[in-house]
């Protein structure tokens, strides 16, 4: 065993110990049947502090890097993948901030103070037919005398919805004319955008009750409605252009954003190929006297699952261990990224199929573990971008240099 696996060991039994997982798996039915927040889950991991791994240790967190988080968040969501995908957005902001700090950016580095002060922070970008995401906003962000905004919109799928305490969200700068200054559906993006982020308890936002999904219930991830909510000075985090322009925040959002949630769907998708096998195991053939475990045609479907599935985790590993190296990928690491999370997410939902094929009529009760983890894999379908919307990228990456 390599000193690497040696440490991704220890980091996974002092962070995920197997008993915890265990219990992780348990109450996951549970909260899916109610449709309830993980709150006991959350518990548990604050106490260990999961929610300060990005913490570097000069601000008193263990300074974990992104590919010894994302083994992590493999590991959860193998137990329970809601609950992983709604922590997601909390590590996903500590990830920001830690991959700006590590480039030479600590403007945002009061968010460490606050996460080791018990904050929970969270991911309010996307919106109701934005598909600009990241570079264009619907939300209107109104200048104020002080240097802060005021932001009125909607911020739809914000995970952890009952909890956060902070929420980073970005708006689209209103010109002297009044009129938005970003996109709209015909038109390029254009105007400036502000990043930054709002604490819950400011006047005007209002969160969603409305959460009754296929899967991923546990998320909570509920509407946040923005009307009027101020954005204070010292909050903003960046006016950009709106746009493909480059900026070191974006580039650490996209970064920590696709990488995370791909972590979370090849750990859906690892458990599918375990319950999978399990199923062959305990089914018999009567036609061949032997378990279905030993039936050429069911092991090869399986072993289909498990080829396909294999890269997924290899381009996980390779693309954040080169994120933390600081590689210089240029205009190829989009193509990395988010060829990283729609693979992930693909390979989620074919193993949640192949596994019930293998577990027949078991897996397709209510019941059943399998039954869950394929519906958590269909949300899979609505990370942004869609890979109807990223083909474009990698067509122009090959046919138009």
């Amino acid at each position: 065993m390599t000193d690497r696996e040696t440490r991704l060991n220890e980091l996974a039994e002092k962070y995920l110990p197997t008993e915890m997982c265990d219990r992780f798996r348990t109450r996951a039915d549970v909260y899916d049947r109610e449709n309830r927040f993980f709150d006991e889950d959350l518990e548990e991991l604050k106490a260990l502090g999961y929610l300060t791994l990005f913490v570097p240790e000069s601000h008193g967190g263990p300074g974990l890097s992104l590919f010894e988080v994302s083994r992590l968040q493999q590991r959860l969501a193998s137990a329970a993948p809601a609950t992983a995908l709604a922590i997601n957005m909390h590590l996903m902001c500590t990830g920001v901030v830690k991959a700006m700090n590590d480039r030479g950016d600590d403007s945002l580095n009061w968010v460490f103070d606050e996460v080791m002060a018990g904050e929970i922070f969270a991911f309010g970008i996307s919106e109701p037919s934005n598909d600009w995401v990241l570079q264009g906003s619907n939300t209107e962000a109104v200048p104020t005398a002080d240097g802060g905004f005021e932001l009125t919109g909607v911020k739809i799928f914000t995970s952890l919805s009952p909890v956060w305490t902070r929420l980073i969200v970005h708006g689209a700068v209103q010109s002297d004319d009044d009129g938005i200054a970003g996109p709209d559906a015909d038109e390029p993006a254009e105007g400036e955008l502000v990043y930054g982020f709002i604490d819950r308890d400011a006047p005007g936002i209002t969160v969603s009750d409305e959460w009754d999904v296929l899967g991923m219930r546990a998320s909570q991830s509920r509407a946040t409605v923005l009307d009027g909510v101020v954005m204070r000075p010292e909050r903003v985090s960046r006016v950009i252009p709106a746009g493909k322009h480059p900026d070191l925040l974006t580039f650490a959002i996209t970064s920590n954003f696709q990488l995370l949630i791909a972590a979370v769907y090849a750990g859906l998708a690892a458990r599918a190929l375990e319950l999978g096998a399990a199923g062959l195991h305990k089914r018999k053939s009567a036609k061949s006297g032997t378990s279905f475990a030993e039936v050429p045609e069911a092991r090869a479907r399986l072993a289909d699952a498990h080829l396909d599935f294999m890269p997924v985790t290899a381009m996980i590993d390779a693309y954040s261990r080169d994120f933390d190296e600081l590689v210089d990928h240029g205009a190829g690491w989009p193509l990395r990224l988010v060829g990283a999370r729609i693979k992930a997410a693909e390979a989620a939902r074919r193993n949640a199929e192949t596994a019930l094929m293998c577990t027949s009529g078991s897996g397709f009760g209510n019941k059943h573990e399998l039954s869950r983890l394929y519906r958590d894999a269909a949300a899979g379908l609505f990370h942004p971008p869609s890979a109807d919307a990223a083909r474009p990228m990698y067509a122009a990456a090959l046919l138009d240099g």
